[in-house]
Formats: C-alpha cells, sequence, structure tokens
C-alpha cells in the first residue's frame, strides 16, 4: 500500500484534536486528503506519481534529504546551537484558484504595510485621527523615533514582506502575524525548492508548477533600483549579525544568489554621511567603495549604537543619520518592526478604507488590544471561560502567560492592559510529515509567504515556505508548490527584470572577510597536517618491533606537541585527536576553527565547500562508534579525502584578495607544521634504525615520502630528506616552496608596495632558508642534532611574527568598538 493511500486510512480514524479536545476524526483541515476521504484538487494531477510512494521509497527519500542538506551545510539555529535543517519530501500543494486569492490578499497587505509605515514616520494621520491608537504603537519597541519626521519619510520603506498564514476552522487563509522588520526564509524556501526537484524528479516534473528562480532575478533588480544615486554600478550589501544568527544560512544563500557582498556591522563605516566599506588601517586609509543599498537582516535597534541601542556590536555608528541624509537606502526601512506589533491587527481594516479606500481582503487571526475597554474585557472574558482558546502577547509578540495562571496573567494585564494583546487560537491545517521510517504523522503547519515590491507594485511569491513544529519545537519544513492555471503562464507570472547598464565590478573584501580567509587556509592546512601525522603515526604503531614503536612515540611527541597530553592509550589518543573539538590543535578543533571562518564568507564560496564538513563529521561520528583501532586510521583518511577536497573548491575560485588570501595563509600555516614536524628528527639513536624509522614517517607525514624514494637511492638519505622538505623549491610540501607561494599571495594584495613590515619579514626568512646549510642541519651531536634545533625555532618563531604582521596590515580596521553608557557618555562631554 502507498503511504498517501495509508495516510487516507489514519485520517478516518483518530488524529490530532482541534484546540486541545477529544480526537475524532478529521478535526483538522487537511492540506492532502479531503473529508471524503480522497485527494485534494490540487494533488490529483500528481496522483501517478504520488500515489505511488512505498513507506520503503519514503524512508529512503528521508534520509537523502538529510544527507543532501547536511553537505550543502543547512542549518537552522534553535535553542542556542545550530540544528540541521529539516524537509519533509512532500510539498504543500495549491492549485492556481486557491492561490490567486492568497495571492491578491498579500499584495494588498503589502501595499498597506508600507503606508502605514509611511503615515507613522510621516505625517501620522492614522495616530492623529484614531484610527491606530496612539499608546498602542508609542509604547511598541520596533517605533524608532530617531526617524519620525515628515522631511525625511521614505515613500517605499518596504521592500520585501513576509507573512505567516495558517487556516481558521472553515479553512480559511487568515494572517497569524507580519514578517517585515528583517523577512528571514527566502533562501531556506529556495534550498527546499533544489533538494526535492533533485530527489523527488518524477513528481516535480510532473507538476506544471511555478519555477522559484525568476523571483530571485526580479529581488535583485528591485534592490539595485532602490539606490538613492544615479551611479551605474550601484552598490548593495547584505548586513548580517553574523554567524552566530538562527538564520545565517539564509542570509548567506540571499547574498550568494543575489551576489551581493555579506558583510557584518564592523565591515561597514560611516563618513562624510555615506556608508562604505572599512578598508585596512582605518581611520589611517580613505574608503573607496561607496554602499547604496542595504538589505539587512539585523533588528532596527541594533542597526546604530550612536542613535539607538548603545551596546550593540551590531551595527553601523552613524547609519541612522546617512539615512536621513538620503545617502544609502536600507530595505527594509529602519523602523519597520514597528509593523509586527500584534496590537495593530485590530485596527488594520479601518486602516485600509482610510489609506487605500479598499476592504481588507485577507483578514488577520482575530485580535483584541487590551488598551481598549471592549477590548480588554474580551480578553479577561475569554480567560475565564476558555484560556485555551486564546494567546495573550505582548506588544513585541512575545507570548505573556506560559508560566501564569488565568488568574495571575490577567491580574497582570490590569495593571497595564496597553502592553497586551488577546489572539484567537486557530486550529490550523495539518498535513503529513514523515519521519525515518517512512511513518507519516499529521502535524499542524503554518505558511510563510514572501512579497517584493517591485516597480509599482508588489508580487507574490508563488511558493514559499511551510513549517511543521515537533513538540520540541524544531521546525519541519515543506516545500510551497503552486501550479500554474495554464502551461504556457510565466514563471511566477513577472516580466523579464529591466535591462542594467553592464558595468564590471569587482567587491572590495573588508578587513574582517580577509581574516576570515586567511584563518580558513590556516586551518585547513592544520588539519590537513595534523591527519596526516595521524595516519602515519598509527601505521606505525600497527608495526612489529621496538624500532616501530619508538619511531611512533617520536611522532607521538609531536602530536602531543600540537595538542597537548592527556596521558591516554595510544589509540584513544589518536581518537581524541580526530573528534574531540574541546581539544586545542586537535583535528576536530582545526575543522570547527574553518568552519567558522568560512561561515562568515559564505557568499565568497561554491556550495561543494560544505560536502568537505559533511564528509569529516561521518568520518567522525564512526571513530567515536568504533574502539577498532585500524578505524583511527580510516577515520583520518576519510577526513583527510575531504580537506583535499576544498582545494580543489578552492582552485576554481577567481582570482582575488579573498582567495590570495586563503592561500596565504595555507602556505604559512604548512611552513610552521612543518618545523613543527621536524623537530621529531632533532633527536637520534646510537643504531641509527629508529631514527630512519622517525625519518619514514616524517617523510610520509609530509607527502614525500613517494618523491623521495624516486629521487634518491639508498639508506645514507638523512641529508637529501632536509635538503627535499626545506630547500627543494620543486616540492610544494618544502618550507622553500611554502614561503614562495606566501611571497606571491602577500605581493598581490593591494597593500603590499614590495617593502612592507610582512614583506620584508617573509623575505628575511627565504633569505635565511637560503643560506642555511643542510650538512650542516643534518650533523649529529651527542645524539642530537643541534643546529637543526635551533633553525627550526627560529623559523617557527619567525612565522609567527610574519602572521602577526599579516593581521596588523591586511586585518586591522581601526580600533574595536567601545560601549558607553549614557552617564559615561555626559561625564566625558563634561570633561571635554
Amino acid at each position: 500500500m502507498s503511504v498517501l493511500h495509508e495516510y487516507a486510512a489514519d485520517l478516518t480514524q483518530a488524529t490530532l484534536p482541534l484546540n486541545g479536545g477529544p480526537a475524532g476524526p478529521m478535526t483538522r483541515f487537511d492540506e492532502v486528503i479531503g473529508p471524503e476521504g480522497t485527494l485534494r484538487p490540487a494533488w490529483k494531477g500528481l496522483a501517478s506519481a504520488a500515489v505511488t510512494l512505498t513507506q520503503t521509497e519514503v524512508a529512503r527519500l528521508v534520509r537523502e534529504i538529510a544527507s543532501t542538506l547536511a553537505d550543502d551545510g543547512v542549518t537552522y539555529a534553535h535553542r542556542g546551537g545550530p540544528r540541521p535543517w529539516r524537509l519533509d519530501p512532500l510539498p504543500l500543494v495549491f492549485d492556481a484558484a486557491s492561490w490567486s486569492r492568497i495571492e491578491v490578499g498579500l499584495a494588498q497587505r503589502a501595499e498597506l504595510l508600507n503606508a502605514i509605515m509611511t503615515d507613522l514616520y510621516g505625517d501620522q494621520r492614522l495616530l492623529s485621527e484614531g484610527v491606530i491608537p496612539a499608546p498602542a504603537v508609542f509604547a511598541h519597541p520596533g517605533f524608532v523615533r530617531a526617524i519620525a519626521r515628515p522631511s525625511v519619510a521614505d515613500p517605499h520603506p518596504l521592500l520585501l514582506t513576509g507573512t505567516d498564514l495558517g487556516r481558521d476552522a472553515d479553512g480559511e487563509w487568515r494572517v497569524l502575524a507580519d514578517r517585515v522588520q528583517a523577512p528571514s526564509g527566502l533562501g531556506y524556501a529556495m534550498e527546499n525548492r533544489l533538494v526535492i526537484s533533485r530527489l523527488l524528479p518524477d513528481l516535480y516534473h510532473e507538476a506544471d508548477l511555478h519555477r522559484i528562480d525568476p523571483y530571485f532575478v526580479v529581488l535583485r533588480d528591485a534592490l539595485l533600483q532602490c539606490a538613492p544615486s544615479d551611479d551605474p554600478d550601484p552598490r548593495v550589501v547584505v548586513l548580517s549579525p553574523g554567524t552566530h544568527s538562527e538564520t545565517a544560512y539564509d542570509q548567506a544563500f540571499i547574498a550568494t544568489t543575489l551576489g551581493f557582498p555579506l558583510v557584518q556591522g564592523d565591515d561597514l563605516v560611516v563618513h562624510d554621511g555615506s556608508v562604505w566599506i572599512k578598508p585596512p588601517r582605518w581611520p589611517h586609509a580613505k574608503p573607496v567603495d561607496r554602499v547604496d543599498v542595504i538589505l539587512r537582516r539585523v533588528d532596527a535597534e541594533w542597526c546604530d549604537p550612536l542613535e539607538l541601542r548603545g551596546n550593540s556590536q551590531l551595527g553601523v555608528a552613524g547609519l541612522v543619520e546617512a539615512v536621513r541624509r538620503g545617502t544609502v537606502h536600507v530595505v527594509n526601512g529602519i523602523g519597520a518592526g514597528v509593523l509586527e506589533n500584534p496590537a495593530l491587527l485590530p485596527f488594520l481594516p479601518a486602516a485600509c478604507e482610510r489609506l487605500l479606500g479598499e476592504q481588507l481582503r485577507l483578514p488577520a487571526t482575530p485580535a483584541w488590544w487590551c488598551g481598549d475597554r471592549d477590548g480588554l474585557e474580551r480578553v479577561l472574558s475569554q480567560l475565564r471561560r476558555d484560556p485555551e482558546a486564546i494567546i495573550v502577547r505582548t506588544l513585541d509578540g512575545v507570548s505573556a502567560g506560559d508560566d501564569l495562571t488565568p488568574d495571575e496573567l490577567a491580574v497582570r494585564i490590569r495593571a497595564h492592559p496597553y502592553r497586551y494583546v488577546g489572539l484567537a487560537r486557530l486550529p490550523l491545517s495539518q498535513a503529513p510529515v514523515w519521519r525515518s521510517g517512512g511513518v507519516a504523522e499529521a502535524r499542524p503547519l503554518v505558511l510563510r509567504a514572501f512579497s517584493v515590491r517591485y516597480g509599482s507594485a508588489y508580487r507574490t511569491l508563488a511558493g514559499g515556505m511551510a513549517t511543521a513544529r515537533d513538540d520540541d519545537g524544531v521546525p519541519h519544513t515543506k516545500d510551497v508548490w503552486v501550479l500554474k492555471s495554464d502551461p504556457s503562464e510565466p514563471d511566477q507570472g513577472l516580466p523579464g527584470p529591466s535591462p542594467l547598464a553592464m558595468v564590471p565590478s569587482i567587491p572590495a573584501l573588508a578587513p574582517r572577510a580577509l581574516a576570515d580567509m586567511f584563518w580558513a587556509g590556516r586551518y585547513a592546512e592544520r588539519a590537513e597536517d595534523l591527519l596526516r601525522l595521524v595516519v602515519s603515526t598509527q601505521g606505525l604503531l600497527e608495526r612489529d618491533g621496538r624500532r616501530a614503536a619508538s619511531a611512533a612515540w617520536a611522532l607521538q611527541g609531536i602530536l602531543q606537541r600540537l595538542s597537548g597530553t592527556r596521558w591516554m592509550s595510544s589509540a584513544d589518543e589518536l581518537r581524541s585527536l580526530l573528534v574531540d573539538a574541546d581539544r586545542a590543535g586537535s583535528a576536530a578543533h582545526a575543522l570547527a576553527g574553518m568552519r567558522g571562518a568560512l561561515e562568515g564568507v559564505r557568499d565568497q564560496l561554491s556550495g561543494d565547500t560544505w560536502r568537505v564538513f559533511s564528509i569529516a563529521d561521518r568520518a567522525m561520528e564512526a571513530a567515536r562508534d568504533s574502539t577498532h583501532p585500524p578505524q583511527i586510521a580510516e577515520s583520518a583518511e576519510r577526513m583527510l579525502s575531504g580537506i583535499l577536497s576544498l582545494y580543489g573548491v578552492t582552485s576554481n575560485m577567481i582570482r582575488d584578495t579573498g582567495w590570495h588570501m586563503i592561500e596565504a595563509g595555507r602556505y604559512l600555516e604548512r611552513a610552521l607544521q612543518l618545523c613543527i614536524l621536524l623537530e621529531a628528527t632533532t633527536s637520534t639513536d646510537a643504531a641509527g634504525a629508529a631514527d630512519r624509522q622517525v625519518l619514514d614517517g616524517v617523510l610520509l607525514a609530509a607527502e614525500s615520502l613517494v618523491t623521495h624514494r624516486r629521487r634518491y637511492r639508498g639508506y645514507g638519505r638523512t641529508r637529501s630528506i632536509f635538503d627535499l622538505l626545506l630547500k627543494d623549491l620543486d616540492n610544494p610540501r618544502s618550507l622553500a616552496f611554502a614561503l614562495e607561494q606566501v611571497k606571491v599571495h602577500l605581493e598581490a594584495m593591494p597593500d603590499s608596495t614590495g617593502s612592507t613590515r610582512p614583506e620584508r619579514l617573509r623575505d628575511a626568512l627565504g633569505e635565511a632558508l637560503e643560506a642555511v646549510d643542510v650538512a650542516g642541519l643534518s650533523a649529529e651531536t651527542d645524539g642530537r642534532r643541534p643546529a637543526l634545533a635551533e633553525f627550526l625555532a627560529e623559523s617557527a618563531k619567525s612565522l609567527r611574527r610574519l602572521a602577526d604582521a599579516i593581521a596588523e596590515l591586511h586585518f586591522e580596521g581601526g580600533p574595536p568598538a567601545v560601549q558607553m553608557s549614557s552617564l559615561a557618555l555626559v561625564e566625558e562631554m563634561g570633561r571635554a
């Protein structure tokens, strides 16, 4: 039996109850199965492909979707940490007629919200005429007084809107909430579509649905057109709170897809009333890349520490003044968060008639503002009669009664009634969510839809993202399919984007982004070198004999120098070096550092980059689950193959400053790791046999064993090994080759002149290496090679000094931000 037949059969039995009441058949509107137990009209056209899906096939799809999302690095931060993104195999499907009613209502709502925001920050007619009560607006934390003046009011502050929808008891869609502060989810919606179309090709191609791609083209065009200047090449950036944001992936996806730089607050600076990408060595260097449009994903109160929230580290000091001057356009406008105020919901029908002269087409869930006498009595009465049928929220949308009894909540509301809003609890519709075993569970869902202002009108995305939540609150998402009324209908019903002048542009990278790329290269090389050392050590441990054990002990000494000593068995020690992310110097720690650095520049990278971490995560999981020593080497080799694939990805990057920084970091770290690795050869033994084992291990860890065998013969080869690893410019693993590459990449940086301190330090290192006598380094005295030990120590110290100099020249973006309380600011002004 197919999964849809089983699901339909289950719906004739007990399903999810309405409003916490007793369970019964078909207690919710089901998005797939109608009351008669047959497919809904939108699904009937897909029946030939959908009905044949079996439980085994769906279980396979669930696994493949999870694997694909992991390979793409799709995450969502929930309750303090990133979690894997969850996507259900079967979409939420609308036919053209059903979607048309939603589409018209969403376009009107976006136009209404834009008009309300323009009025609230301009003439404030709605407030003066009593259409919207002033306390409901001024008490909301999203109302930004700093821009509330008619002289600077933006006529089009809303470019992109998000709207959460749910069905009421009659199956009609109602607005649950407006998401206009910094609408999220459009990137996730596109990712969902990409995955489903790839893994369900038969169902996807059988459906004559609207593709999403044209919507992103129009969004990009709309952002470029709202630039305040006439520059033929306007600069647009996506302002992100950073990699710890719960929707960091969504922000990076949008930036990458639109082709705009992903920046953080510290990457920008306001100078002469305009916003610029901060240059290295600011404020001593003059900025050259002006920003015209900011698509912000930072909430308004954090956008400017000068005029808004003073302790913000996420915004740009002076941004509000730049907005007032009209030198930069912020999307959505600063202050849009006031429109997310649930207290506005009861007054939107009247506002729509006042501003647009129309009836509101898409109603919201019934809501009552407690600052109004009738609204207060309605909410208090509902709390006494049926508290489960109402949700009480504060003006900022936070649930107010989760930890209170109805009586306690009523007391709190009476104390400050204007702070609270009551909303009817909708039953919501349900749809099947499939588990890993291919078993469906009906869950209530919410639809998030999007609209963008393009030209003179708002266009609604034919699609979106549906979300059903587990009992633990973790979202399961569904792709949203809107079927065409006619196969010839253009995707999204959108006209082609307006032509723009083709102006070649090389986006500048802020110092923070350059630092992230530099450290990504260093962490990648650090992980690779440690993994090679683990493989070499494990190989020696698997051999019999005292000499192999002695050589393994020497290499373990290097590993412990890199990551500290844990006093465990050799197998546990090596396993810890693979999987313990809290252990500084371990492969897991290096990979975590690389992931963190690359997350900050995700817009610069190919999607293939994230498969590196997916491969490594699976290998580490295998190492954790197995106590078998050979599994250590196998997991290390799998992790190593993932790291090596990263070099294939970066080799296809454009040769801009970011790529040069990745390569500079990579080769600087290779040189440093080689110096540490060669320390294993500074001690010798009298017989020389164990010394040969150590040298072989070092060659293997440096990926030069085969090269050495091909180029040199015989066992009296200590000098040849040092020559190959230190001075051979044809060996990519040698110190000389690494230093030469560092030189090449530093010279390519805009701030390099040939005589900067990093270049001078690198030249000094090269000269010292060129002057060294390999025979002298190979000389032994009392079981040691003192000249080699001294040379390696000095080289490592110089390399660390070089890394600091690179950071000082290329990554410093001025002094760090300093928080000043209002009292401290007054005292500082008094002293002045």
